[in-house]
């Protein structure tokens, strides 16, 4: 036999115990709970997720089928689909919120997920603000409703261009408007957040133009504005202008008074023009439009997580079930961007993530299988048995 852990309790090791017990306490996830504790919840969750288990009923007898290899989990048995299904129901969602925070921060304090990664030279905190919307059959999601017929619930995240993974995420019903979330983020002076045109709000650009923090976003079609310098463009570049502008219409000039930045680029791709808005007076114009360009980071993140996660359908109907689903599914894109740093083999995330789910209970050092998933390892004999010879 070979003398190690399942690969899935390997990883389910990255989560200390005794500090997943301390946010347990902090929740009282358990209370008045009886045998199916928080960590069996999570374990669960977390299978669901790397497995891609479509149902309760997928969940439980898949770790049931592993009979023997579960108390390298730290659990005894698989759960039943009822005592799954009532926990994440009542338990709170909040608690793999901050486990989720929790494992984010100590990752990226011990280095885990690698060294900044965007291309630019300048020392600022990069960051990109999008939603992308999960959408939900309105019979069983009365509480999700967003149009007539649909219902649908948002994901609103403020990714971080060092690691490429969220600073920020808010989960709301998918009828909050994109703009809503900018008041709630706390950024730091010297800071830069591209986003899309949805997040339009002058009145919060006035106040990150004042406390030093740069935005780059889309100009509305319907902006009214009055040139107040002419910058000259690089020659050779998608540069099409460079203006220094004062908004002038009745209630934007009231709510943002300052001067702000025009930039229109021409989209070689798509044959046309870009209209680029900033607080940021200073960089080239080749810069901003290429911060804006990095925007695009926050959609492959979106991709990666509806791609090789389950966050498309949902094993439970109510809103913290949701939750806890989707945060499940944060912390195991976490540990697979993590398992993607370590590996030297070349992965694709995507093609990680498949050989991950057939080979969660193989019984591998997980470092040399990310190197080397197709090898197999010697075999470690048993000690001889002694012989009693009897006269």
């Amino acid at each position: 036999m070979v003398r190690t852990a399942s690969l899935f309790s390997q990883l389910l090791e990255q989560i200390p115990r005794n500090d997943f017990a301390r946010l347990v306490d902090k929740h009282q996830a358990e209370y008045r709970a009886k045998g199916f504790t928080s960590w069996a919840q999570f374990t669960a969750m977390l299978f669901c997720q790397l497995a891609r288990a479509d149902s309760l009923r997928e969940i439980c007898n898949g770790l049931k089928c592993c009979l023997g290899k579960l108390v390298h989990l730290g659990i005894r048995s698989g759960p039943s689909r009822s005592n799954l299904s009532y926990a994440n129901i009542h338990r709170p969602a909040d608690l793999f919120e901050d486990l989720f925070w929790t494992t984010a921060q100590r990752f990226r304090a011990q280095g885990r997920l690698g060294p900044c990664k965007h291309k630019f030279r300048f020392k600022n905190k990069l960051l990109s603000l999008d939603s992308t919307t999960i959408s939900l059959c309105l019979s069983l999601f009365p509480w999700a409703k967003f149009r007539r017929a649909k219902g649908g619930v948002k994901a609103h995240v403020l990714l971080d261009h060092d690691d490429y993974l969220p600073s920020y995420v808010l989960i709301s019903k998918a009828k909050m408007h994109d703009a809503k979330v900018l008041s709630m983020l706390r950024l730091n002076p010297g800071s830069i957040v591209a986003m899309d045109r949805a997040y339009n709000d002058y009145a919060q650009f006035a106040r990150w133009t004042q406390a030093g923090v740069y935005f780059v976003t889309r100009m509305k079609q319907n902006a009214v504005y009055e040139v107040v310098e002419e910058r000259t463009v690089p020659l050779h570049r998608n540069i099409l202008s460079d203006q220094i502008i004062v908004l002038t219409g009745a209630r934007a000039q009231d709510k943002c008074p300052h001067q702000l930045r025009r930039i229109v680029v021409w989209d070689e791709e798509n044959q046309r023009e870009i209209v680029l808005l900033t607080n940021h007076l200073e960089f080239g114009a080749t810069t901003i439009a290429d911060i804006y360009r990095e925007r695009w980071q926050i959609e492959l993140f979106f991709k990666a997580l509806k791609q090789n996660l389950h966050v498309k359908s949902f094993v439970g109907t109510t809103e913290n079930a949701l939750r806890i689903q989707i945060w499940t599914a944060l912390l195991a894109l976490l540990l697979l961007k993590w398992l993607h740093y370590l590996s030297k083999a070349g992965w694709s995330l995507s093609n990680l993530a498949s050989m991950l789910r057939l080979n969660l209970f193989t019984y591998r050092d997980l470092r040399d299988w990310l190197d080397d998933p197709f090898h197999t390892p010697p075999l470690i004999p048993l000690p001889e048995q002694l012989e009693l010879t009897l006269s």
